[in-house]
């Protein structure tokens, strides 16, 4: 089906075409077969999923690996700097979230290439969101330090 460029739009032409909710092949109606834990259990295999998920970034990811070097840098240099406690915060805070966006944005890489590796611009534009997020992150990290440490580099 041939649809002009520019915003996406389903191949849905009315309710009917809406395919039913998949249900599980216990079809109790859950989402996925994996999230039947409760308690602690589930607490402690979703703390080893992130520790895989941590493993997978690590092992896979370049731009991950550089920014956990570069975050092993910060942290002691946010810690010995003579900064208030909220600003220490804020320096660790924007530190750890450059980590965080880093693995939301490999995720969706991930994703999209889990669905396919042709080129498609959905997939380009997802990759691409992903990608400026970690840029505005890293830009938010030099503009907090920059200015949380200013007052101090110039003392």
């Amino acid at each position: 089906m041939n649809r002009p460029r520019g915003r996406y739009q389903p191949n849905v032409t009315s309710p009917a075409d809406v395919p039913p909710p998949q249900q599980n092949a216990s079809g109790d109606g859950r989402e996925s077969p994996f999230k039947g834990r409760t308690g602690i259990s589930r607490i402690y295999h979703a703390f080893l999923n992130s520790l895989a998920g941590v493993s997978e970034a690590w092992r896979h990811e370049s731009a991950f690996r550089q920014e956990v070097v570069l975050v092993a840098v910060l942290l002691p240099i946010a810690a010995m700097v003579p900064v208030t406690p909220g600003e220490r915060a804020l320096l660790v805070a924007t530190a750890l979230l450059v980590i965080v966006v880093e693995l939301l944005n490999s995720g969706v890489e991930a994703a999209i290439d889990r669905i396919g590796l042709d080129r498609h611009d959905l997939s380009k534009r997802a990759k691409d969101f992903g990608s400026a997020a970690v840029l505005v992150t890293l830009v938010m990290l030099a503009l907090v330090w920059g200015i949380v440490l200013a007052p101090v580099l110039a003392s």
